[in-house]
């Protein structure tokens, strides 16, 4: 029981993660630094890079959420457990966005022109996906 409501309760922290700050950035420190969530960085990226903002979507949004709808109706016995395994694969997707995110705020530190800090939203959004990743193992095993 206790795996299935930790599942649906990650059903609703995914938005919450979404529209959560992930980082604030600004260009000189007399400015003050503008917040960029996941949302707001995939619309931002669709105004310039239409492509790029579909990838972003995919890794940040449709991915996760999707696995975890997977895992809930295996969970709840609505899908079979043959379906864990394409799930799996969802959850490397959306590890790499995470990846990016770190990439992308290592850089911007690197280079110097700004400043970028991490806002309390990477920290949910992180933990998000390595709790579907927990829960993905761990319905794997119950269902074994």
């Amino acid at each position: 029981m206790f795996l299935r409501l930790a599942t649906l309760s990650l059903l609703l922290l995914y938005p919450v993660a979404w529209a959560a700050p992930l980082m604030r950035a600004g260009v000189l420190p007399l400015f003050g630094l503008a917040e960029i969530s996941v949302l707001t960085g995939i619309r931002s990226l669709w105004s310039s890079d239409i492509f790029l903002a579909l990838v972003v979507a995919l890794f940040a949004l449709i991915a996760p959420y999707a696995k975890l709808l997977g895992l809930v109706a295996v969970q709840w016995r609505l899908a079979p457990h043959r379906l864990l395994v394409p799930l799996h694969g969802l959850s490397r997707l959306a590890m790499a966005d995470i990846f990016l995110i770190a990439l992308y705020i290592t850089l911007a530190k690197g280079i110097g022109v700004g400043r970028v800090e991490t806002a309390w939203g990477l920290y949910l959004f992180t933990f998000c996906i390595l709790a579907s990743l927990a829960l993905g193992r761990w319905t794997e095993r119950s269902m074994s």
